[in-house]
């Protein structure tokens, strides 16, 4: 009897894991569409294959549960981060032009795109857009609008953080954790997906999301500090913090993170599930392996 309950479980747990998957499968499609549509924007280098079946599994093991057309706006949003920090970190020759897509960026998400906005552009404005149709969308659309100039300002503090060439100590380098764009793909999925508690506590929810997107931003330094030291990227350890120094403020920061989502799980358990499969996904998958391709060639 024991074995028969235990086998049942093994059958029910694999039917999970292979919905999780099936959902991961339509969320490729659907980024693989999104990218198609930009053309330019997703060269197959750093934008290959793998690349997206990546972002598709982080997607779908983030809300299980939810539906395919429930994840569109936050594998999108994603997929926009990816595609506007390339265009800073390696396609911008200077500071100036960093700054100028960043302004462009933040006018047309505001306004919209003017007739000849370049493909970054246009795909945010679309994602707005999509977004736009949610409820919640009138009552989150400050926040949203503010994650992401936080984030692309972000972006463009570290142009000037290697131009200066200057120290950088672990307080200063945690404070542009905004420039990973964590914060900003929760509020859009939020946006899409919240119930009322959430749109009503999202002040609270983004208190969280900021905490997970610094030890995102560290983890994410852990595992390609030699590819991004290659790029002369900002990376934590590039600016002077030791491995243990980094590893200790992750445990701090997951630690505060526990500590914080204890009272959301009691109200939101879906909220906070969320939440804790960004640190517990990517923790395993950091361990083998990022979501980049290869980078072009110069």
């Amino acid at each position: 009897m024991i074995v028969k309950h235990l086998a049942e479980q093994e059958t029910a747990l694999a039917a999970d894991m292979g919905r999780t998957c099936a959902l991961a499968t339509r969320c490729q499609r659907d980024l693989q569409a999104s990218a198609a549509a930009y053309g330019e924007l997703f060269p197959a280098r750093p934008f290959d294959p793998a690349f997206f079946a990546a972002l598709s599994m982080v997607t779908a093991f983030g809300s299980p549960s939810a539906s395919p057309d429930e994840l569109r706006a936050v594998g999108r949003a994603s997929l926009w981060i990816f595609a506007v920090d390339r265009l800073v970190d390696q396609v911008a020759g200077s500071r100036a032009d960093a700054e100028a897509l960043v302004a462009e960026c933040l006018a047309a998400a505001e306004t919209g795109p003017g007739g000849d906005a370049p493909a970054v552009v246009r795909f945010l404005t679309d994602l707005r857009d999509d977004l736009s149709a949610a409820p919640a969308f009138a009552a989150l659309r400050p926040v949203w609008l503010d994650r992401l100039g936080r984030t692309l300002r972000a972006m463009v503090r570290e142009w000037r953080w290697k131009e200066e060439d200057a120290p950088v100590c672990l307080d200063e380098y945690l404070d542009g954790a905004d420039g990973c764009g964590s914060s900003f793909v929760n509020v859009s999925h939020w946006i899409r997906t919240g119930d009322p508690w959430t749109v009503g506590h999202i002040d609270e929810l983004m208190q969280v999301s900021d905490e997970v997107q610094r030890y995102l931003r560290l983890l994410n330094d852990l595992a390609t500090r030699e590819r991004e030291r290659a790029q002369g990227d900002a990376n934590a350890l590039a600016f002077g913090a030791g491995v243990a120094e980094v590893t200790a403020r992750m445990n701090e920061i997951r630690g505060r993170c526990l500590t914080l989502l204890g009272p959301i799980r009691a109200r939101s358990p879906r909220a906070a599930a969320y939440l804790e499969r960004q640190i517990g996904f990517n923790t395993g998958f950091y361990g083998l392996v990022d979501y980049w391709g290869e980078l072009e060639r110069a």
